[in-house]
């Protein structure tokens, strides 16, 4: 059985935002790393319009950037949308009963799948569904934005840390 995984970088004061602050080298290639192993992304629609970068050849990107691209379009995805009515390469659309839908790939697959956007991952951890939070926290402070968890936070024990690069990687598991 897989495991849901919803990990995201985040300022000190809690907040996500891809345009504010960006990973370094070190915690690129940890990233490229972990595309390569996942068995797949479970997308909210505006983390998948966000994502669908990758789907396109930039000629400005270099080896690392190249190395996602790949790590990413090789894997499934699944876009959990009500607006959308189609996605691109190698995704699926989910429209329909969401619990059913993601209890059903877990159920498929093995290994890790990562869950990406904040709302989603609030609707997946208030069903039970989230099996591990990772925090990837960069020594800057927003103010404001958009918060890591979209709604009450759950609770929470913390099974692992450690530092990549000058950020580093919480891991926590529902209490």
């Amino acid at each position: 059985m897989a495991r849901l995984i919803f990990g995201m970088n985040q300022s000190l004061d809690g907040y996500v935002d891809h345009t504010a602050f960006a990973p370094d080298r070190t915690l690129f290639r940890h990233f490229v790393e972990e595309a390569r192993g996942q068995a797949g992304s479970i997308y909210g629609r505006t983390m998948y319009e966000i994502m669908r970068y990758w789907d396109d050849e930039h000629p400005e990107w270099d080896d690392d950037e190249r190395a996602f691209a790949e790590a990413w379009r090789k894997q499934p995805k699944w876009v959990v949308s009500r607006t959308l009515t189609s996605v691109g390469p190698n995704a699926s659309l989910i429209s329909g009963d969401l619990e059913r839908s993601i209890r059903a790939i877990k159920g498929e697959l093995g290994g890790e799948i990562e869950v990406a956007g904040p709302g989603l991952a609030h609707s997946l951890g208030e069903l039970g569904l989230i099996d591990e939070y990772r925090i990837y926290l960069h020594p800057v402070a927003l103010g404001r934005g958009r918060p890591y968890f979209g709604g009450p936070r759950p609770p929470l024990r913390l099974v692992s840390h450690d530092r990549i690069g000058d950020v580093v990687r919480l891991s926590y598991v529902p209490a």
